[in-house]
C-alpha cells in the first residue's frame, strides 16, 4: 500500500469509527483525546506490574461499530438485587493483629479500609464470629461452664473475650463508618449444649435448642448495648464440616427444626429484627437451604441463604433463587491460601466471587479474613494454619494481599444501596455491572483468555472502548446521566 492510499485509509477509518482500538500496552491510539474525567478506569495487570491503580489512558468514549470488537451491553432498566456491601471477616485473630498496631498506624489502616476518602477502599460489610472462629487464639463461647453445669437462662453469658480486642476495634471502625453492616456467625454452640462436650464437632442436643436460641438473643442484645448492631446472623458456619476447631454439625432437618420452632419464635418474642440466614456453606448442596425454605412456617423467619465456594459451582445459586425468588442470597466466605499467587489468585476471585457471586444474586461479598500476621497467626489448635489475611500486619507495617485487591475493585465504587444491572455475558470477558444511587455505572470486567481483548461497553447513553491484556481486571466508572 503506497503512502497516499495508506493515509486515505487511516483518515477514512477515523471518520467512520470516531476512534480505534487500544494498543496492548493499554494506551489508546487516541489516548490524547480520552476523557477520563468522564470515565474512571482502575486496572490490575500483571504484564505491567500494575495492581489496582487508576489509569490516565486506556479508555476512549464514543461508539464503535458493533462488528469490530467484543461488546458488553448494559441495560440500566433491568435491575436485580440491591447490594448490602462488600468486605471481610473480622475474626478475633484479625482484631488482635490490628489492635497490636500503634494508634497512628492502626488509624491509618482503618481509614484506608473503612473511610470515605479518595484514599479509602470503602469496605461496607463485616462478618464476625459468635464466640471463637478457628482464627482466634483458642476456642471459646460466651457461656463456657464447668463440666456438668448448665445455664438455660444465660445468666453467665459474657462478651469478656471479645472485649479484649474485637469490640475495641469494632468501635474504632464504627467511628469511621457508622453505617457499616455486620453479620455474625457461630462456629459452635457452648460445649455443654453439644453431644460430644467438645469444641470440635458434635451436634446441638435437642434439649438445648431453646437455650441456644436464648444465646443468640442474648448476643444480639449484648452487642446492641455496646452500640454494635447485628444486621444478620447465620445459624451455623459450615454446618456440614465438623472437622474444624471450633465446629458443629447441623443437618438440614436439624436446622429446619431449630429455626422453625426455636430461633425464629425467640426473635419474634424479643422484637429482634436481625435477619436469620440459613446454610452458610458450599455451593455444592443447594438442597440443604431449599429443604428449609420449602417449609411454609420456617421460611417466614428466614431472610435468605449464605454460601461459600470451597465446593460446587457458583451458578448453582441461581437455581436456588429460581426455586425461592423472594429469598435473598449472600456470599459470606472465601479464603486465600498462603503462599499466594497474587495475580493468579486475584483472577480466580474476581471471576468466581466478585463477578460470579454478584451475577448469581448475592447481596454481599465477604472475603476471609481481614488481617493475619507474617506467620498466618493466630489460629486455634486444629484451625487454619495458612489462611492469608487481606492484609498482613507486621511491626506496624501493612502488606496488601489478594483479598484486599479483590474487594477493592468493587467496594470503592459500589456503595450499599447500589443495584446490579443487566450486562451481556461473554465467556472470555466475564463482567458484572451496577448502578449506584447517585447514577454512576460501575462495570468490573476480567480478561479470562490468554490474549489481549479489545471491547466496548455500551449503554443507551454512553459507549466506551478499552482493552485488557490476558488475566487483567478493569473497573470502569462513569455518570449515567452525563
Amino acid at each position: 500500500m503506497n503512502i497516499l492510499i495508506r493515509s486515505l485509509f487511516i483518515s477514512l477509518s477515523f471518520t467512520i469509527l470516531g476512534f480505534t482500538c487500544c494498543k496492548s500496552e493499554h494506551k489508546s491510539i487516541l489516548s490524547n483525546k480520552s476523557n477520563l474525567s468522564v470515565v474512571d478506569f482502575w486496572l490490575s495487570d500483571q504484564n505491567k506490574s500494575i495492581i489496582f491503580s487508576k489509569q490516565s489512558t486506556g479508555v476512549d468514549t464514543g461508539k464503535t461499530k458493533v462488528s469490530l470488537f467484543k461488546n458488553i451491553d448494559i441495560n440500566v432498566d433491568q435491575t436485580f438485587q440491591t447490594m448490602d456491601g462488600f468486605g471481610f471477616a473480622l475474626n478475633g485473630g484479625s482484631a488482635l493483629n490490628i489492635y497490636k498496631m500503634n494508634s497512628a498506624s492502626r488509624k491509618s489502616l482503618l481509614d484506608e479500609l473503612f473511610g470515605q476518602t479518595n484514599q479509602s477502599i470503602r469496605v461496607s460489610y463485616l462478618r464476625l464470629s459468635v464466640g471463637a472462629s478457628d482464627l482466634d487464639e483458642f476456642p471459646f463461647s460466651y457461656n463456657d461452664l464447668p463440666i456438668d453445669e448448665v445455664d438455660l437462662e444465660m445468666k453467665k453469658f459474657s462478651l469478656k473475650q471479645d472485649e479484649k480486642y474485637l469490640i475495641p476495634i469494632l468501635k474504632e471502625i464504627l467511628a469511621i463508618s457508622p453505617n457499616i453492616k455486620i453479620m455474625a456467625s457461630p462456629w459452635s454452640a457452648p460445649v455443654w449444649m453439644k453431644s460430644n462436650k467438645k469444641t470440635k464437632g458434635g451436634k446441638l442436643l435437642p434439649e438445648f435448642y431453646d437455650a441456644y436460641s436464648r444465646y443468640f438473643v442474648k448476643y444480639i442484645k449484648s452487642m446492641a448495648e455496646k452500640d454494635i448492631l447485628i444486621d444478620a446472623v447465620t445459624v451455623q458456619n459450615e454446618p456440614l464440616h465438623d472437622g474444624n476447631n471450633p465446629s458443629m454439625h447441623m443437618s438440614a432437618l436439624e436446622q429446619l427444626n431449630f429455626v422453625k420452632n426455636y430461633l425464629g419464635p425467640a426473635f419474634l418474642r424479643n422484637n429482634i429484627s436481625t435477619k436469620i440466614i440459613i446454610y452458610d456453606h458450599n455451593a455444592d448442596n443447594i438442597n440443604y437451604p431449599i429443604s428449609i425454605l420449602n417449609d411454609a412456617t420456617a421460611r417466614k423467619f428466614v431472610d435468605g441463604s449464605a454460601f461459600h465456594l470451597y465446593g460446587g459451582d457458583i451458578n448453582n445459586l441461581s437455581v436456588l433463587k429460581k426455586a425461592h425468588p423472594d429469598k435473598n442470597l449472600y456470599f459470606t466466605e472465601q479464603w486465600v491460601g498462603f503462599p499466594s499467587d497474587l495475580y493468579g489468585d486475584l483472577r480466580w476471585h474476581i471471576r468466581n466471587v466478585i463477578i460470579g457471586a454478584s451475577r448469581n444474586w448475592c447481596k454481599t461479598i465477604i472475603e476471609w479474613n481481614l488481617a493475619s500476621d507474617k506467620n498466618q497467626e493466630p489460629h486455634t489448635k486444629g484451625g487454619c494454619r495458612n489462611c492469608l489475611g487481606a492484609v498482613t500486619v507486621s511491626n506496624n507495617n501493612v502488606e496488601r494481599n489478594t483479598a484486599y485487591y479483590a474487594i477493592a475493585h468493587v467496594s470503592k465504587f459500589v456503595p450499599p444501596g447500589s443495584k446490579r444491572i443487566n450486562s451481556s455475558s461473554i465467556s472470555e470477558l466475564p463482567n458484572v455491572a451496577f448502578i449506584t444511587e447517585d447514577d454512576k455505572i460501575v462495570v468490573i470486567a476480567l480478561n479470562d483468555s490468554n490474549e489481549e481483548i479489545n471491547f466496548n461497553i455500551n449503554s443507551n447513553k454512553k459507549s466506551i472502548h478499552s482493552s485488557l491484556s490476558a488475566g487483567s481486571i478493569g473497573t470502569y466508572i462513569w455518570n449515567f446521566k452525563n
